[in-house]
Parts: C-alpha cells; structure tokens; sequence
C-alpha cells in the first residue's frame, strides 16, 4: 500500500503533467487518476466499499474548484476596492495549504475545541486542524511558527489539493 506522502506527490506529478489519465497497481490497491481540464465533473457515492471510487474521488482538477470562487469575487465589487491592501499584508503571511482533497475539521471531535484559533500561536509541529480523505482522518501540521492570522475555510467544507486553509504570521 503506497503512503499518503507517495499519494500525495503521485497527484502532483499527474495535475503537473499533460496526461488526463493514469493507473497504477500494486500489491492489489489500485489507484486510478483522471483529469480533463475543459470539464470537470465530481462523482459522489455513498458508502461504497470500493477503492478505486474513493480515489477517484481524491483526485479533481482544480480549475473547477477555483470557478466559484472566481464568480463570488466578480460579484462582490465593494470588496475588491478594499483588496489592494490586503495583498501588500498578504505578502508577509505563510499560507497552509491542504496536502490533498478531503474534508477539513478544525477539532479532533465535533464535541471539542477547535485545534486553532485567530490569534493562536503555533510552532512548527502544532496540529492546526484534520482533512479527511478516504476515510483517513490526517492531522495537518503548522509547519511554521507564528500566529494564526486567518483562518480560511469553514468546518465541514470541502477543500483541494493546495487551497490555503490559515494565514500564518511568522515569527
């Protein structure tokens, strides 16, 4: 079975390439990629006991994923006159971005406080939040130390493969 690091840089290397499709096989666990870049389509299932489905599911184009966004900023004209001094903030700010596509949780169980706050200090080890994918919950790491700034996406939602999760002020 391929660690989710190999997994992770498996997707690189295919979002990177030309290819549209790829398979691999190994010791029985199958993984199979597609991407088509003028259409993009998520395929949702229930719990299926098959694989192969979950890690299609893993791998989406993110030009799809970036469309919406694209359409709410368009929408939101006040909001981008305020936007150039951001961007100068913004320069001095590490992002964490998600490792792969999955669901990100900001505590270890829907009970508990959240593993990060705005305004939290964290080293480089600190576990900020969890992105599940396939059933695999993943602690997501700081990989910085600073302060968290802002935190970018909500409890629940559904993130890809390199969206900025929190801005980090480093220290």
């Amino acid at each position: 079975m391929l660690k989710v690091q190999e997994i992770r840089e498996l997707i690189k290397l295919v979002d990177q390439s030309s290819i549209d499709e790829f398979s691999y096989e190994l010791d029985g666990s199958k993984i199979k990629m597609k991407k088509n870049k003028a259409v993009t389509y998520v395929e949702e299932t229930a719990a299926v006991p098959n694989k192969e489905v979950h890690k299609q599911e893993e791998v989406v184009s993110t030009p799809a994923a970036k469309a919406p966004v694209q359409a709410s900023a368009s929408a939101e004209a006040p909001a981008k006159e305020e936007a150039p001094a951001a961007p100068a903030a913004d320069e001095n700010l590490h992002k964490i971005v998600s490792p792969m596509v999955g669901t990100f949780y900001a505590s270890p169980s829907p009970d508990a406080d959240a593993y990060v706050k705005t305004g939290s200090k964290v080293s480089n080890d600190s576990v900020v939040c969890i992105v599940e994918a396939m059933k695999l919950f993943n602690e997501i790491e700081a990989e910085v130390n600073g302060e968290i700034v802002e935190i970018l996406v909500k409890d629940g939602q559904l993130v890809e493969y390199g969206q900025p999760l929190f801005l980090v002020k480093p220290e």
